[in-house]
């Protein structure tokens, strides 16, 4: 498989050696974290937040209005990984609590399919559940390394909504597929980061031939006899990520960010129902 052409709408404008996923949302150039301003609906250029400031100080001025210090919370705002960050913190403060609790976390957030009809929240608190030192050392790694390059290109929201889909798709994948295992670990999350990074850097022209061989590495190890891995979870996952990587390399213009929230959502959807069917199918 060899490099697509290079294309300049894949760079940022204003540093032509960083490569994003990230468009400005008035004006819709591509634009690198550095150059990333939060707005209420997505994030602006240098060139707009100039443009935005000169007129609302226009305006301010025309109507008399006093101003107000929001220093502080637009710094906060412009904090780069903020999602990936909350995700590990969140991940071993758990991991502590359940190693000084006798594992009673595990028992209250891990995911069975037993559990699905009454208490379908593990699906997700699943993810933030680990068995041991080196699984919540590994997975964390994992996503602080993928989740950070994916964050930064997708921003906050899409990775955000990349990383519980594909957690989703694991725990689907188990009732499905093994319905009388109990799991947990954000494994099927993590494997959908692989895989969607893998489409994203294909759609912007990129050779990903290596993570493509990580990815089938990793997958052919939960196979292995004894290892206590459940695959399910890593081909569900695997399967959301390729899905949402592809919807997001297809709804990249701002004006269809409409069609891609939908077809997030539909994604979801269908998720939580194959789930479902999986149920009924292994229980009744």
């Amino acid at each position: 498989m060899t490099d697509q052409a290079y294309n300049p709408a894949n760079y940022c404008y204003r540093h032509p050696d960083r490569q994003s996923f990230v468009l400005c949302q008035r004006c819709g150039r591509t634009i690198c974290p550095e150059c990333q301003t939060p707005a209420a609906v997505g994030v602006h250029c240098p060139e707009c937040v100039r443009e935005q400031r000169a007129q609302f100080t226009a305006n301010r001025r025309a109507s008399g209005a006093p101003s107000r210090v929001t220093v502080a919370r637009r710094r906060f705002a412009m904090l780069d990984q903020k999602a990936t960050v909350v995700i590990v913190a969140v991940s071993v403060v758990i991991w502590l609590l359940d190693q000084v609790s006798n594992r009673a976390l595990t028992q209250l957030l891990g995911y069975n399919a037993y559990y699905l009809p009454t208490q379908p929240w593990r699906m997700v608190t699943s993810l933030f559940v680990h068995s041991g030192f080196f699984h919540i050392a590994f997975n964390m790694w994992a996503v602080w390394i993928f989740g950070r390059m994916l964050e930064n290109m997708l921003g906050t929201w899409r990775f955000l909504a990349l990383y519980f889909i594909s957690g989703l798709a694991g725990s689907m994948a188990v009732t499905l597929l093994a319905p009388q295992t109990s799991v947990v670990g954000a494994s099927g999350a993590i494997f959908g980061l692989f895989a969607a990074f893998f489409m994203i850097q294909r759609s912007l022209g990129g050779n990903a031939v290596s993570l493509l061989v990580i990815i089938g590495l990793n997958l052919l190890i939960g196979f292995l006899p004894g290892t206590n891995i459940s695959w399910q979870a890593h081909i569900g996952g695997i399967a959301a990520g390729f899905l949402t990587g592809y919807i997001f390399a297809k709804t990249r213009n701002v004006r269809k960010r409409g069609l891609q929230i939908a077809l997030l959502v539909a994604e979801a959807v269908l998720i939580v129902v194959l789930a479902y069917v999986g149920y009924a199918i292994a229980f009744n």
